[in-house]
């Protein structure tokens, strides 16, 4: 059995789960008669689990998903809804996260793009990807007040550019100001190349432009935005 000073120091090295896994061993006969090596290593896979755990839901709660029910599991293969299992199987192995690539769901209205949009962006917060969700009439909401205040422009960029995933939902549904599009341009920038976005829009790619109010910026920011 641990003595007091030894969980003291346990607590303070941030490992307090060992105390807990350790007593449910010394409840099992079969775990204490296996060697030390093989007790020890049952410990350390048990403690890393629950660390694991609660780290992906940690990351889930705070990336603030529409749907956080939504999951890849359920994702629903029917004919009015063609979907690629293997496209969707490489997708949720995340490693367009990886590879720093973006992923667009477009389609009409209720044809679940935000439900898959929370699926994958699910996946990477399993993958321990810091995550976020927001709806883009949100985030434009969200700059237009920060920008009113000193440095408040400078750390709604900073605080979005840094998520690993970042899911835009509504994507160019709201018609957007030239302030809009120089903030988005802005933020696609910073997150170029190190991040990776998942678009969820009624539009297809080649409509991006007009949505973006045409011009050198709208070119740019679809230049800059590498997808899957």
């Amino acid at each position: 059995m641990l003595n007091d000073e030894t969980r003291r120091k346990l607590r303070i090295l941030n490992v307090g789960e060992f105390i807990e896994e350790l007593e449910i061993q010394q409840q099992d006969p079969q775990t204490l008669a296996l060697p030390f090596d093989d007790r020890f290593q049952l410990l350390t896979d048990s403690v890393y689990q629950r660390k694991y755990n609660e780290k992906v839901r940690r990351l889930i709660k705070n990336a603030k998903f529409r749907l956080p029910k939504a999951d890849i599991h359920d994702i629903l293969y029917i004919d009015k809804r063609p979907l690629n299992r293997g496209i969707i199987a490489d997708l949720a192995s995340c490693r367009f996260v990886d590879d720093c690539r973006s992923i667009v769901f477009q389609g009409y209205p209720s044809s679940g793009k935000t439900f898959l949009g929370c699926a994958m962006a699910k996946e990477a917060c399993r993958n321990q990807h810091k995550t976020r969700y927001i709806r883009l009439p949100d985030l434009l909401e969200e700059y237009a007040e920060k920008s009113l205040l000193p440095g408040g422009k400078n750390k709604v960029l900073n605080k979005y550019a840094a998520f690993k995933v970042l899911v835009l939902d509504e994507w160019l549904m709201p018609e957007l100001s030239k302030a809009d599009v120089e903030f988005l341009l802005e933020l696609t920038e910073r997150r170029f190349d190190s991040t990776s976005t998942i678009f969820c829009t009624l539009y297809k790619r080649e409509d991006w432009v007009k949505r973006l109010r045409s011009g050198t910026y709208a070119e740019s920011m679809c230049a800059v935005t590498t997808t899957w």
